[in-house]
């Protein structure tokens, strides 16, 4: 099996892919692990990977092209079949489990993409990624620990990387709705579009459009969560739902 990672800190993985499972599977030339500097894949010569939010908003994005370019490079130098699965880490993705875990073992190659700062330019979501995979309901740094932990989960069940299965527990976690997609520079990448509010100057319908934005992830990607989240007069309003009725006390008791 061969796992492509796409990071702008290949050096993290050094130290841990030295030890233990892993080590012994790339010994045993089961497992082919192969790090890319998405830096290289830039096209100007200070090597940016980020650039401000479309819309405003704190934090960097990382742009999409980079990315992009690292893929097709990766594609292009693969044997075939080469990758079905390219993968990135995400918290609106699948929560990682121990299916996922075999569904990618089963793979010859895939591919993690990890990413930073305030997230992923949406249009590699969209237009790159064949799976959003997430750890759990919490904050990282960056993507590169938690595609370590895939690796680790999905390196071991290779035939021959260790003895026996182990299974994976799960932990279910209450949180927020899921955040809003971002988009930076270019405006129009390979004919896909910034949605034209975020570049409108209206501050209050950007809040709005990000705020319908994830009110409908969640509403497709966790409903979990969404079946959790107390949803407001606006946000009812948004989806196009109406608010309940308040009673009155006289009407509440007059027959």
């Amino acid at each position: 099996m061969r796992i492509d990672v796409v990071t702008i800190f290949p050096q993290m993985f050094a130290s841990p892919l030295e030890y233990g499972t892993l080590r012994r599977a790339r010994d045993a030339g089961l497992v082919e692990i192969l790090c890319h500097d998405l830096r290289d894949y830039t096209t100007d010569r200070h090597r940016v990977v980020d650039d401000t939010p479309y819309g405003g908003g704190p934090g960097m994005v990382m742009k999409p092209e980079p990315f992009f370019h690292a893929v097709e490079a990766i594609v292009a130098t693969s044997p075939p079949p080469g990758p079905e699965r390219i993968v990135i880490t995400s918290p609106r993705g699948r929560p990682f489990d121990q299916a996922i875990a075999r569904e990618l073992a089963a793979q010859p190659q895939i591919v993690l993409l990890c990413g930073r700062y305030e997230g992923v330019d949406e249009r590699v979501h969209e237009h790159l990624v064949t799976d959003e995979i997430s750890l759990g309901d919490f904050v990282l740094s960056g993507g590169e620990l938690a595609a370590l932990c895939i690796i680790d989960a999905v390196a071991r069940l290779v035939p021959g990387a260790v003895g026996k299965e182990a299974s994976l527990a799960e932990e279910s976690f209450n949180e927020a709705l899921l955040e809003y997609p971002q988009y930076t520079r270019p405006a129009n990448f390979r004919g896909w579009e910034v949605p034209a509010v975020l570049l409108s100057g209206n501050h209050e319908e950007v809040r709005r459009w990000r705020r319908l934005q994830s009110l409908l992830l969640t509403m497709a990607r966790r409903p979990d969560l969404f079946r959790q989240h107390p949803l407001t007069d606006e946000d009812r309003e948004l989806l196009g739902w109406q608010a309940p009725r308040r009673r009155s006390r006289r009407s509440a008791t007059s027959p």
